[in-house]
């Protein structure tokens, strides 16, 4: 059974960092694309951060220059490093994978992933 875990939200200060983890529970994990995604109470789900086809990192401009995606295979792990925080970055954040890539360089829609987590919060204050 897949199943994707989230861990590493909490509270934190405008400016401040978090580092988010995702662990996996998927065959050939290192096949997979892999995204970040947020939403908060009362928008629609955003895309964050993806790891496309062929490796390649893309971004919500929203966030682009302060976060960071990376995984690392052996361990079936995601991350996502967030720096220099703000307030409009709380929400509660989501990891997805799917089996079938695309070499896209943004973000693809939410409904093209398989798999999700529960999901992870991340409040930032002022």
């Amino acid at each position: 059974q897949v199943q994707l875990v989230e861990s590493g939200g909490g509270s934190v200060q405008a400016g401040g960092s978090l580092r988010l983890s995702c662990e996996a529970s998927l065959e050939e994990f290192h096949v997979h694309c892999l995204a970040w995604f947020r939403q908060a109470p009362g928008k629609e789900r955003e895309g964050v951060a993806a790891l496309n086809f062929a490796g390649i990192l893309a971004y919500g401009d929203s966030v682009k220059g302060r976060f960071t995606i990376s995984k690392d295979n052996a361990k079936s792990r995601l991350y996502l490093q967030m720096n220099s925080l703000k307030p409009e970055d709380s929400a509660m954040y989501y990891c997805a994978a799917r089996r079938t890539c695309t070499a896209r360089w943004d973000v693809p829609p939410a409904d093209e992933y398989t798999y999700w987590g529960q999901g992870t919060q991340v409040t930032v204050s002022s």
